[in-house]
């Protein structure tokens, strides 16, 4: 017992040694407050940066993208027969003015030459006494005038005028090909492999009616027969289509037919009649000049002999040959017979567009440009086309009447 209270006093000895004195003033602890702030949802991404125009090509179909590239391959190839076109129509230009010089150029210097033989020629046929004078005047108007029919052969072959005039007219028509290649271009988002041949067709066909070449792929300057220029590539015929559409009526089809009808009848037949004078007048010119300065050179020969006749027979052709040349070259009637060719050749082109059985232009502005072609209006052109078809109408009647 008395170990047991020995040990209880230690422990509380102990226990009182061991207690640390508190603080007097106690501070109060701050309340806790317990705000929940709402947490943004954050989608982990992964940012790629990418080119828009290589993910959008790389998910194109395949279909789309060779298309898209034939497109833009067909585009650059008519673009090149446009530059082609722009080519030819600087190299007509230029080779029309220079083929408008040799026109001026040889008719001056083959009548000077042909009348300077001339005056050579009467020299020598009235100083005939003196034999050394007369030979080497006779001698040089032989010279003179055997160049003049030279010259003169070359001119007739050739004719410069109609080659000026062929010119102008493949400048005027590369110019329209131009425009219309441009407003294609323009106004189509498309351009397919059918477009480029037909732009090629054209320029091959206006390379074959009016070439720049004079050897070997000129045109005849003298032909047989009138024929209208053709400058067009030919159409092949193709099924007519059911239904009218792009502007296109009854009404529309049957006046362009009458139209067309009286192109044939009245203003294609003048042209043709009146290409055939031009064409028969400018040959019986250009077989006439020279014979006459051949007939001259021949009888400068004989000038000196007993007769005084070759004198005269010489001064009367060379004069004569002056004369025609003139009127041959001057008047320019190979680029009168060359400007009928082209009026038929318009004619031909106009009836065969509106016969064709494919309209790629709208009605009525087909209709506008037919009657601004035909130098008409609007009302003038469809009050032609009635007449027309009143004047067929009655000679249909008269014919049943008469059979």
């Amino acid at each position: 017992m008395a170990s047991l209270q020995v040990s209880r006093l230690v422990l509380s000895s102990t226990s009182t040694s061991c207690s640390r004195p508190k603080a007097a003033v106690s501070i109060p602890k701050l309340p806790k407050f317990n705000v929940s702030i709402p947490k943004i949802p954050i989608k982990k991404q992964t940012l790629s940066v990418k080119e828009p125009s290589f993910e959008f090509v790389e998910s194109l179909p395949l279909s789309l993208k060779q298309r898209r590239a034939s497109d833009s391959i067909q585009r650059a190839r008519l673009n090149v027969v446009l530059e082609e076109v722009m080519d030819r129509i600087e190299m007509h230009k230029n080779i029309g003015d220079q083929r408008s010089n040799w026109n001026s150029l040889l008719l001056n210097s083959v009548n000077m030459i042909t009348l300077t033989a001339a005056l050579m020629a009467g020299l020598a046929s009235v100083n005939a006494h003196g034999v050394d004078s007369v030979t080497a005047v006779k001698i040089a108007s032989t010279v003179l005038l055997t160049s003049a029919t030279g010259f003169a052969a070359l001119m007739s072959k050739i004719q410069p005028s109609q080659l000026t005039e062929e010119q102008r007219n493949a400048t005027r028509l590369f110019k329209r090909l131009r425009v219309e290649l441009e407003k294609f271009l323009r106004e189509n988002e498309e351009v397919t492999e059918e477009d480029v041949k037909e732009a090629i067709k054209r320029v091959l066909s206006l390379d074959k009616a009016y070439p720049l070449p004079l050897i070997g792929t000129m045109l005849e300057k003298l032909p047989e027969e009138f024929k209208p220029a053709a400058w067009w590539p030919e159409n092949k015929p193709k099924s007519p289509k059911t239904g009218l559409a792009n502007g296109w009526s009854q009404e529309l089809e049957t006046e362009m037919r009458e139209v067309a009808h009286v192109v044939k009848t009245r203003d294609a037949e003048d042209y043709e009649r009146l290409g055939n004078v031009a064409l028969k007048l400018n040959r019986f010119l250009a077989i006439s000049g020279p014979v006459l300065t051949g007939v001259s050179a021949v009888s400068s020969v004989f000038i000196g002999q007993d007769s005084g006749l070759a004198g005269i027979v010489a001064i009367t052709c060379a004069s004569l040959a002056a004369v025609v040349n003139t009127l041959e070259h001057g008047g320019q009637v190979g680029m009168v017979f060359e400007m009928y060719r082209n009026s038929a050749g318009f004619f031909s082109l106009l009836e065969e567009t509106m016969k064709s059985t494919e309209k790629k232009e709208n009605g009525e502005v087909f209709e506008t440009r037919v009657a601004v072609k035909l130098g008409r209006s609007l009302s003038e052109l469809r009050d032609l086309a009635k007449r027309s078809n009143l004047s067929q109408v009655k000679e249909n009647e008269f014919a049943s009447k008469l059979f």
